[in-house]
C-alpha cells in the first residue's frame, strides 16, 4: 500500500499498475495521500493521476497567482504612468466618479 508521503520513485508507476489498484489508489488519497502519481506507457510519462483535494488546492493556488500577476500588472501600469507624469488629483478623481 501505498504511504502518505510517497518519494519520487515510488509515485512513477506503468500504466498496468493504475488498472490493477485503482481501488488502492483511491484508498490511499482517502487516506491522506496528496502526491500525484505519474503513469507511464511503454516507459514515457503519459499523465498524472492526483487525488481531488489537490487538484483543488492545485486550482485555488493558480487562481491566487493569477490575480496576483494582474495586481503586479495593475502598479507597474501605474507606476508607469507616474513616471510619465500622468497623474490625477484625488479631487479630480472623485469629481470623475461622480460624473458617472
Amino acid at each position: 500500500m501505498m504511504g502518505a508521503n510517497m518519494d519520487a520513485a515510488e509515485r512513477i508507476k506503468p500504466i498496468s499498475y493504475l488498472k490493477a489498484n485503482t481501488a488502492e489508489i483511491v484508498r490511499s488519497f482517502d487516506d491522506g495521500q496528496h502526491d500525484p502519481i505519474i503513469i507511464t506507457q511503454n516507459g514515457e510519462a503519459k499523465m498524472v493521476v492526483l487525488s481531488m483535494h489537490a487538484y483543488q488546492e492545485n486550482k485555488r493556488h493558480l487562481r491566487q497567482l493569477r490575480e496576483q500577476h494582474a495586481f503586479m500588472k495593475l502598479i507597474a501600469m501605474g507606476n508607469a504612468e507616474i513616471a510619465r507624469g500622468e497623474m490625477v488629483t484625488e479631487e479630480d478623481f472623485l469629481a470623475q466618479l461622480d460624473q458617472d
